[in-house]
């Protein structure tokens, strides 16, 4: 049975919580909601519990923050509200990514312009990082690695190129900056260079096309890889290859997967195969590449919603959908998703209409729901929190 308890407290009522930071008189301070009863004997030995953080619709300054707690088997919604009650306006505007490194969690705030650092078991805010129009986050040796559409918000032909920004995440410092591709997104570390896919998203329907290359000794970039338009997600396998998703113009070309892998006889990355797979989201564990996608048709001006499995060995699409319970005709936007390296459960998050409360779906190995909550507005991205 689950058991729902929402807490208010107001003033000195904060006196009685192991924490009690000082506030205003008379300000109201709403407490995390929690959920209790929830995953049962989902007990993980490596794992302490999954945060995931609400995107909250642009213009509202509604991010928000959810923890699921394996351990103590429930579910806390707006973590961040409680643990920082005097922090203005919150996590702030458009959560677009969060990650552990260390002891630290870093949670970029889009629109917000920052990067906001927290203590990853508490949640204490321990600093921001100020970075204009910041995308996504990725670590190597101490550092951090920000992605940055750098100039304003909207479309626009002539919008600036994108860059990167080093971080040292001892002083949280900005150590060095690199231009990059248009609006660039996801990005990361391998073998000393940084693969960064750039989208053009501001330029539309001129879409940048390009991963750019960048030597991190010396934060300059060497070379972009031509792969697709509008690129978005790019993930590195056990084999060595980069997979990157392509969103195409909604249009004429279809979103697609790219594989890059080593040229023999140049030692660099190039486009190794093209697959036919729309994908908006995709997370790779073993040799398993999860994906959906959610692609508007001109045609029936509607979305069009689909699930799969590739194997990275071969490229082969192993199954049209990791659910098979049917239970993904209850999915109205599929937004984030998440699998457990450890026990292969696959986290689903549903966006829904993008203004209300979405939902968090755990999937098993045999493609069967364990369990469903409700979360934050648009809820996006996860992070697995290792136990101690």
């Amino acid at each position: 049975m689950r058991v729902f308890v929402k807490y208010m407290v107001i003033g000195a009522m904060l006196t009685g919580l192991a924490f009690s930071p000082s506030c205003r008189e008379d300000e109201v301070i709403v407490l995390s909601e929690r959920e209790e009863s929830l995953f049962g004997e989902n007990t993980s030995p490596r794992y302490a519990g999954l945060y995931l953080l609400n995107e909250g619709n642009m213009g509202s300054n509604k991010c928000t923050l959810d923890f699921a707690d394996f351990e103590n088997d429930c579910y806390l919604r707006n973590l961040y509200a409680e643990r920082n009650p005097n922090v203005i306006k919150e996590l702030g505007d458009v959560g677009n990514d969060i990650e552990i490194y260390g002891s630290k969690m870093y949670a970029v705030i889009n629109c917000s312009h920052k990067v906001e650092v927290l203590d990853a078991r508490t949640c204490r805010r321990i600093g921001q990082v100020d970075i204009p129009n910041c995308r996504f986050i990725t670590f190597d040796k101490g550092y951090a690695y920000v992605s940055s559409y750098v100039g304003p918000v909207g479309v626009d032909p002539d919008t600036r190129l994108g860059a990167v920004f080093q971080v040292d995440t001892a002083t949280l410092e900005i150590t060095a900056e690199v231009t990059v591709g248009y609006q660039p997104d996801e990005l990361l570390v391998q073998d000393g260079l940084l693969y960064v896919a750039n989208s053009g998203g501001y330029r539309k329907p001129d879409y940048d096309y390009t991963v750019s290359v960048v030597d991190i000794a010396t934060m300059t970039q060497i070379r972009k890889i031509p792969v697709g338009i509008n690129l978005h997600r790019i993930r590195a396998d056990r084999y060595g290859k980069l997979w990157v998703s392509s969103r195409g113009d909604e249009r004429s070309i279809p979103s697609r997967l790219f594989v890059l892998e080593k040229d023999t006889r140049t030692g660099r990355m190039e486009v190794s195969d093209t697959l036919d797979i729309p994908c908006s989201e995709m997370d790779i564990c073993g040799d398993s590449l999860y994906l959906f996608s959610v692609a508007w048709s001109e045609a029936s001006q509607e979305n069009e919603v689909t699930y799969g499995i590739v194997d990275v060995r071969t490229g082969e699409l192993l199954s049209e959908s990791f659910i098979e319970d049917g239970t993904e005709a209850e999915i109205a936007v599929p937004y984030g998703l998440k699998v457990n390296p450890e026990n292969g459960d696959i986290y689903v998050t549903d966006a829904k209409n993008y203004v209300s409360s979405g939902n968090l779906h755990c999937y098993g190995r045999d493609g069967r729901r364990k369990w469903s909550v409700r979360t934050g507005d648009i809820p996006a991205h996860m992070v697995l929190l290792n136990k101690k």
